[in-house]
């Protein structure tokens, strides 16, 4: 005795909002005069600086010194996250996901590596001693704190330009 019942025809579905947020095309834009903005040329600049920062640094003995460690994660930390950067700007990735405050983030970004870097930058500088068995030690740290100090001013210039963004923004 089993009776099949008649099924019924009605389907329900639901919609997720998920999808919403992000546009139906699945390629990136690749926006090549990024790079010749101020902005993007800081972008670019900081990029160059700070490998050139941790790399000397890198290349050295410096995991006798304390000191360099924090230099080295400062200058790695804030060089991958440069990187993301110039790679979301440059295929206007923040241009897909509108709910993210890009200006605020920027900001803050730019704000605490200029703060971050012109720390990281006097500790370099006051931690080069020329020691004449490591003539090449001296010669890197030096370099590198020069170099500390130049991304620290692509930093504030990049807070600047940041900052004049989110004022026009909010």
């Amino acid at each position: 005795m089993d009776e099949e019942r008649p099924r019924s025809q009605t389907v329900n579905t639901t919609a997720s909002t998920y999808s919403e947020n992000f546009s139906s095309s699945a390629s990136f834009a690749y926006d090549k005069l990024f790079l010749r903005t101020a902005p993007g040329l800081l972008l670019l600049a900081e990029i160059v600086f700070g490998l050139l920062v941790w790399a000397l640094i890198a290349g050295s003995e410096y995991f006798h010194f304390p000191a360099f460690g924090w230099v080295m994660f400062v200058a790695v930390f804030y060089w991958v996250l440069s990187v993301f950067f110039l790679i979301i700007y440059i295929t206007r990735a923040y241009t897909r996901i509108p709910k993210v405050p890009w200006t605020l983030i920027g900001l803050w970004f730019n704000g605490s590596a200029c703060v971050l870097y012109l720390i990281a930058a006097i500790v370099d500088a006051t931690s080069v001693s020329e020691d004449i068995h490591r003539r090449h030690n001296y010669d890197s740290w030096t370099a590198s704190a020069f170099f500390a100090f130049l991304v620290t001013a692509c930093y504030a210039g990049s807070t600047y330009f940041s900052f004049q963004s989110w004022r026009t923004r909010s």
